[in-house]
């Protein structure tokens, strides 16, 4: 029996905590299995994997099949994108790594821009199976350009799966993915019931909201960019200026949420200022896992997806609790500011703890005694 496409609300529950699910835990663990493997060969196989899951969905007869394709596709998102930020970051100068991460990240921005809705439309012109047919090509188009356009990254010398993993119970690589769930979460939150914002709140028809949604796509693809070049410029102060960019963005479409002129200019401002932290991010905990920057990449991609899930389950709460569509903004802006109280700190921090190491090791070493001595006799 070929499954129905129009699944219900608890099977669309369980297909996205599904995939999500399935992100996290190919973010970390995954990545961390393949991490002595040499770079390109990992894209490749990731990419094959990315192809079997859609193949498997585009042929499935039910509708737990189609979620086992879902889930094996899955696997390899997060994987993928924690070693192309490694790969990236190493084929360029130290003072451009995180424009590099930018750059990559661009592509996922573009895809959320332009392929929803070209999957959406494959879908409704020739049948839903045809979609994953669709991102079968593509896949099989991303592993060529892989093969002919990535050079060869060799992996570090490295222990084994558990020491791999023991970078992940260091205080600064934990609290930077704490950082990072709450940013994400912050601006997923937000985006995720935007579009009751806009219709019942705003006044928008609903014959408008795509077009507002794709002004906060092209905010992400432009903010994601610029926040890259910040980070080159400045690690930690661009991050802390875009975060508190971010508090007040927040804050600010959440009050102003019922007025038509400013809101266009809101969602774009989401998406820039939102995106902006992506690149410093992912770079800023590579930084503090040099031995092991891939397991410490892939975390980086599992905390995004964590801080998506929590964001939209935080919004919905507030919802769901009568507080109305504007709640969720303010849910946002919360976790923006909690997301700046770990972060300062934290950055203060490390810092000190850069200093006194610097400090340490410039210190001259105490002088032997060179005092002569007094000849023994004979």
């Amino acid at each position: 029996m070929a499954p129905n496409p129009n699944i219900s609300g608890p099977q669309k529950r369980e297909y996205s905590s599904g995939y999500a699910l399935s992100v996290a835990v190919g973010a970390i663990v995954l990545t961390a299995a393949v991490a002595r493997v040499e770079r390109k060969r990992v894209l490749l196989g990731l990419v094959v994997l990315f192809i079997l899951g859609n193949l498997i969905s585009a042929l499935a007869p039910t509708y737990e099949v189609m979620l086992i394709g879902r889930i094996v596709a899955a696997l390899c998102h997060g994987a993928f994108f924690g070693v192309g930020a490694v790969v990236a970051s190493d084929m360029v100068a130290e003072d451009k790594k995180a424009g590099a991460i930018s750059l990559m990240f661009a592509g996922l921005t573009v895809a959320n821009v332009v392929g929803i809705p070209f999957g959406t439309f494959v879908g409704q012109q020739f049948g839903w199976r045809a979609t994953f047919w669709a991102i079968t090509a593509i896949g099989i188009i991303t592993f060529l350009g892989i093969q002919l356009l990535v050079g060869k990254s060799p992996a570090p010398p490295t222990g084994n799966l558990r020491q791999e993993l023991g970078v992940l119970r260091r205080p600064q690589v934990l609290l930077s993915a704490t950082v990072s769930i709450l940013t994400f979460g912050a601006v997923v939150g937000a985006y995720t019931y935007i579009a009751f914002t806009l219709t019942e709140v705003t006044g928008f028809a609903t014959s408008t909201v795509p077009w507002l949604l794709l002004l906060f796509g092209v905010g992400t693809f432009i903010g994601n960019l610029v926040g890259g070049r910040l980070a080159d410029w400045s690690l930690d102060r661009s991050l802390l200026t875009i975060l508190v960019a971010l508090i007040v963005t927040l804050t600010g479409f959440a009050l102003t949420a019922s007025i038509v002129v400013t809101t266009p200019v809101a969602m774009f401002l989401l998406g820039a200022v939102g995106f902006a932290t992506a690149p410093g991010l992912q770079l800023r905990i590579m930084r503090f896992a040099g031995d092991a920057p891939t397991v410490a990449s892939g975390a980086n991609i599992a905390a995004l997806n964590i801080g998506n899930a929590v964001g939209a389950w935080l919004g919905g709460v507030t919802i769901a609790a009568g507080l109305g569509f504007v709640s969720p903004l303010y849910v946002g802006a919360a976790l923006a500011v909690v997301a700046l109280l770990v972060f300062a700190p934290t950055t203060l921090a490390a810092r000190r703890l850069t200093s006194a190491e610097t400090t340490t090791a410039t210190s001259p070493t105490p002088a032997a005694d060179v005092t002569p001595q007094p000849e023994r006799g004979v």
